[in-house]
């Protein structure tokens, strides 16, 4: 079986395709490419009103790319109705290196110091490939995600991939579109430049995001 490397990675990123384990202990990886691709649309994102007082209220203390690995250990966690998980130690070290290299980040909420809600992804030219997220409290992943997008848009990307639709995730506003049509996105973002903002500067991500939903 060819060898993973984070150089092999990169390049399986940039034309659709991704790997995953079957089990949280069983090393072996193996490719997909689906038929049908998510994408949550960075002009689309539906940002309810709850949630929206819920990031403003500072209730969460949100950082980007201070524990990546800890974030990614987190995802692989058991959850309610989800025992198993496709984040293997293979996939721990590869994304790690990854995350070494510049082309792996993470958004991480914290309560009272403790992590609680997070997600991960892959950053290649500007698109994005989410990975997973997690949540330990009410919102956490949540408030991850539009401080995310707040991020991918001020950042200048094109593209956040969700790789399989799920109804948390539609309910922000992700489609589902056919393989063709993800390359053809995916080939116009890939190499293009967007920088990740691991800090806002201080500004609103609701009103990020809310701006360029308005300006689309």
């Amino acid at each position: 079986m060819l060898e993973i490397t984070p150089e092999l990675l990169l390049q399986a990123y940039r034309i659709g395709v991704f790997p995953m384990g079957e089990r949280r202990d069983d090393p072996k990886l193996y490719w997909l490419d689906p038929r049908v691709r998510a994408v949550l649309p960075l002009d689309g994102f539906h940002l309810p009103k709850r949630l929206a007082r819920t990031v403003r209220s500072g209730h969460f203390e949100v950082s980007a790319d201070t524990t990546f690995r800890e974030t990614m250990r987190a995802c692989a966690e058991p959850r309610p109705g989800h025992p198993e998980s496709w984040i293997n130690e293979p996939i721990l070290a590869l994304y790690g290196e990854l995350f070494a290299r510049g082309h792996a980040h993470s958004v991480e909420c914290r309560r009272n110091g403790e992590l609680v809600g997070g997600l991960y992804g892959v950053s290649v030219g500007a698109a994005f490939f989410g990975e997973s997220m997690f949540s330990r409290e009410r919102d956490a992943s949540k408030v991850a995600l539009v401080h995310l997008v707040a991020r991918l848009v001020q950042g200048g990307f094109r593209l956040l991939d969700c790789q399989f639709m799920t109804e948390h995730l539609r309910s922000f506003g992700a489609i589902e579109i056919p393989r063709d049509d993800f390359r053809a996105l995916l080939a116009n973002a890939v190499d293009r430049t967007a920088a990740f903002h691991r800090d806002l500067g201080g500004a609103d991500p609701c009103a990020i995001v809310q701006a360029s939903t308005r300006t689309s």
